[in-house]
């Protein structure tokens, strides 16, 4: 980011500037590459290293080297340019456990100009058509047993897994290629390709909404490339080695091990779910140094410490990162304690803004308890009072507003969306209510969004309860996150019965059960004579929220 207008008016602590009420990175500015024709592949293989092992597969023990990874990506770009034909601006949808072969297809598919859009391999059929009648994807990346679930798209599939299954139709799937085939092709030799700029769309990611269907979140080259180039400023993360068990689909996996480590030269152990104890085992064996978690995991560690440390060797352990929410005081302490050779730091992003935002440098910083760090450099930020729009300063309360050179262009076609998110000058409006303090710390009090964030995967009311309402018995619904040592906070619903319905709280559960991933059920249901509404129509959560937790 570039310094501030005034230094003579910033302060130094805060990085707070009163000539212009914001707030700057105190952190090195950020050397951004110049080049408009420039697409971040490119730029991620530019990036000198001495790595040696980029990706290792826990399940298979499969292990690709930096420059077989290189290869892979330039047969397969060759394969989808010459044979498939893939061209600039055309959705390429990833349906996939994580896989070594995510990276592989996510660097290919960029150096083309195409597009990379992730699903959740969580998501029923139904919800994965919704999303691909949205992106209209030209070509799928998936598995055997994740097939079916697109069965009906009619959309060119290749098979991830290395199988024996050939081209043809599979399931109904019309697939048209495998992918360890195409990463063991000679390329053509014919190396024209379509110019792409750092302001083409590179990823479209889809971002959970409060108010209705989710939304895909549109990334430039040059969004990512500014991402990567402040990890490569950063060299915390140099050389590293990494667990992977954040799923790839998701904002921070994808940036993390398909972009970031890759120009790092760091290994990435690739766990293709997760499950605590080969995690741990993985860690053992692979001397892992970095563990990158959402918080649940974090308490599970903690909860599970005497036994995890007499079955496993952790001493390689010198990092956990966490994000998604931010840790409480008894996580912090308690990992602490039972870990007191591993450090533990925090972060704050959102996918609109490519992982820029916030995040602690040392265990001193975590343990301002409630804080995501200070703002990263390729930021600033502005809080702001949301019901006056009034500009605010040093420890006050409001939205959080942040600009920089990683922050999404927009919503794919959701012009709406896309105004009342992003200004005209650029501000990405977070929807959290947060204060920044005399020392420059960013401290997330509450969301003004309304997201469940049940174990890290983000669940929108708003979907749940238009679901709910297509239930004859039911007259109206509210749904609120209700708070959960293990998975941070659940769903819950408030139900208004139809007069003389005698539905029960499993029925209205296995309703939407039966419609929805498994991170999206109600787990609770209350029942109740009305929504509390604003005079607007607009539900009162906060109050049903204070309602369901007065019992805790």
């Amino acid at each position: 980011m570039a310094d501030p207008p005034h230094t003579s008016v910033t302060d130094p602590r805060s990085g707070y500037c009163k000539a212009d009420s914001t707030f700057y990175s105190k952190r090195n500015p950020l050397s951004l590459p110049a080049n408009p024709s420039l697409d971040v592949t490119t730029f991620i293989s530019s990036q000198p290293h001495r790595g040696t092992t980029a990706f290792i597969d826990v399940t298979t023990g499969q292990r690709i080297s930096f420059s077989d990874l290189w290869r892979a990506v330039d047969r397969v770009a060759d394969c989808l340019h010459h044979e498939i034909g893939l061209r600039r601006g055309d959705v390429v949808l990833i349906l996939s456990p994580n896989s070594i072969y995510i990276p592989v297809v996510c660097l290919s598919v960029m150096s083309l100009g195409a597009v990379v859009t992730t699903a959740n391999t969580l998501n029923t059929a139904g919800e994965i058509a919704t999303q691909i009648a949205d992106s209209n994807p030209t070509l799928v990346f998936t598995t055997l047993q994740l097939g079916p679930k697109l069965s009906r798209s009619g959309i060119s599939v290749v098979l991830t897994d290395d199988d024996d299954e050939r081209v043809g139709s599979t399931r109904g799937v019309k697939v048209v290629g495998v992918l360890t085939e195409m990463m063991k092709k000679e390329p053509s030799g014919r190396r024209v390709r379509d110019r792409v700029n750092q302001d083409d769309t590179a990823t479209m990611l889809y971002s959970s909404g409060t108010t209705g269907p989710s939304k895909g979140v549109i990334s430039s080259h040059g969004n990512l490339t500014a991402y990567v180039a402040r990890m490569v400023s950063e060299k915390s993360m140099q050389g590293e080695i990494f667990i992977c068990t954040v799923p790839m689909f998701h904002i921070f996996g994808l940036l993390t091990f398909a972009m970031a480590t890759v120009a790092l030269g760091s290994t990435v152990v690739i766990l293709r779910r997760f499950e605590l104890n080969d995690m741990m085992a993985a860690v053992e064996k692979h001397r892992a140094t970095i563990l990158a978690l959402a918080p649940p995991v974090l308490v599970a560690m903690v909860n599970g410490a005497d036994l995890i440390k007499a079955k496993y060797d952790l001493s390689s352990l010198k990092t956990v990162r966490c994000g998604g929410a931010p840790l409480s005081k008894e996580a912090t302490e308690g990992f602490l304690e039972k870990y007191p050779t591993v450090d533990i730091l925090q972060a704050y992003a959102l996918t609109e803004s490519n992982g820029a935002g916030a995040f602690t440098d040392t265990v001193e910083d975590s343990r301002r308890y409630g804080t995501s760090g200070t703002l990263t450099c390729d930021v600033k930020a502005r809080i702001v009072d949301p019901n006056t729009g009034r500009v605010i300063g040093v420890n006050q309360t409001g939205e959080l507003w942040l600009k920089g050179p990683s922050i999404t262009k927009g919503y794919f076609r959701n012009e709406e969306a896309t105004k009342e998110t992003i200004t005209k000058e650029g501000w990405l409006k977070t929807g959290d209510l947060c204060y920044i303090d005399a020392d420059g710390f960013v401290f997330v009090v509450d969301r003004l969004k309304e997201l469940i964030k049940y174990k890290g995967y983000q669940v929108p009311p708003a979907e749940l309860e238009a679901l709910l309402i297509t239930h004859p018995d039911i007259l109206d619904a509210a749904v609120i996150p209700f708070p959960d040592k293990e998975a941070g906070e659940y769903p819950m619903a408030y139900v208004t019965r139809k007069p003389e319905s005698n539905l029960s709280e499993k029925q209205v559960i296995d309703f939407i059960s039966k419609q929805v991933a498994p991170y999206k059920k109600i787990r609770k249901v209350a029942f109740i004579n009305s929504i509390p509404k604003t005079a607007s129509g607009k539900t009162l959560r906060r109050d049903l929220i204070k309602l369901a937790t007065s019992k805790l």
